[in-house]
């Protein structure tokens, strides 16, 4: 079979399979569900200006993300609990390894996150 048939023919291939990895409408596709462990915001942060420009208000239901456009609206389920809450993105972090997520304290009660401890194993899925 010459190159260039082959070639094509590899490329209509990927091409198939590719497509069939997309979630069905109105589903969350696997790539925008991240499982790790989030934390929440000192007391001392209130009131602080966030990335977007807003004023942080830790009673909010708002988060930071590393990668996260603003704006994005994202649900967050504590894994311990099964508890969740949705959160919108407003700023840009947890700059601590191992963090996928910083919630509000509001968000962190809402969930059970345990604040003794400070951190707790989630999964974020995005909404939009």
């Amino acid at each position: 079979m010459p190159t260039k048939m082959m070639t094509m023919l590899f490329f209509v291939y990927l091409t198939l399979i590719g497509g069939c990895t997309a979630a069905p409408a109105g589903q969350v596709s696997p790539s925008r569900i991240q499982t790790g462990y989030a934390s929440f915001y000192g007391h001392e942060w209130q009131g602080r200006q966030t990335a977007n420009g807003e004023r942080l208000d830790l009673s909010a239901m708002t988060a930071a993300h590393k990668t996260l456009p603003f704006g994005t609206r994202v649900r967050v389920t504590l894994l311990a609990t099964g508890r969740s809450v949705v959160v919108r993105i407003n700023d840009r972090g947890p700059f601590v390894r191992g963090r996928i997520i910083d919630l509000t304290d509001g968000a962190a009660r809402r969930i059970g996150l345990d604040s003794r401890r400070g951190i707790g194993k989630v999964r974020l899925e995005v909404l939009r």
